[in-house]
């Protein structure tokens, strides 16, 4: 009985497979528009999220002024990438550095590594150049300017979020450095995955 049920499951595969529409991963801006195009681009990719969130976990643990100031810079840097990336300036090892970003920061938060807000912004910044560039390289049919804007309110919607935990872990050090160790490890699987 179990040989038939699997003859008779390949050929509905086969047809399901051949009728199937392409799923998009990110929204038609056709369809949905620029900015909705735009919002949803880092919402689709858990390496993007991965690192937005952290951003906002080392803002918050780090303290002072780095709480507004290091997801400022690193939406600031994301935008020189996204203006870099649409004026054909290539950068190396885009996605590579993308991943790395959510390991090393993940591991700046699981050490509770708490530099002065200046250099904790250009280690963000450096890395939010590559997100940025990534947006732009993936604008595809959508309106530059809509998209961008979408892009970095979802941005700027994840660095909260983040932040907003670390501000609750904040007097709990040992749960927020499990996180930043969290996000360092599902980092390195998507780096080999």
């Amino acid at each position: 009985m179990r040989y038939l049920t699997r003859l008779t499951g390949l050929p509905m595969a086969g047809a399901i497979a051949t009728f199937a529409s392409p799923a998009l991963a990110h929204m038609d801006p056709a369809e949905h528009g620029s900015m909705l195009a735009g919002f949803s681009h880092p919402l689709f990719g858990l390496d993007h999220i991965l690192a937005m969130i952290v951003v906002g976990l080392w803002a918050a643990q780090i303290g002072g002024r780095a709480i507004w100031s290091v997801p400022l810079g690193f939406v600031a840097a994301m935008l020189v990438g996204f203006l870099l990336s649409l004026a054909g300036v290539p950068l190396p090892a885009v996605e590579p550095m993308i991943l790395a970003s959510s390991v090393v920061l993940g591991l700046l938060v699981a050490l509770a590594l708490r530099p002065a807000a200046h250099w904790a912004i250009l280690t963000v910044a450096g890395f939010a150049l590559f997100h940025g560039h990534a947006h732009g390289t993936e604008l595809g049919a959508a309106e530059a300017l809509p998209y961008g804007a979408g892009f970095l309110l979802a941005t700027i919607v994840l660095h909260g979020f983040g932040t907003l935990i670390g501000a609750l872990l904040q007097r709990q050090d040992l749960p927020l450095r499990i996180l930043g160790g969290g996000t360092a490890i599902a980092g390195l699987i998507l780096a080999v995955g």
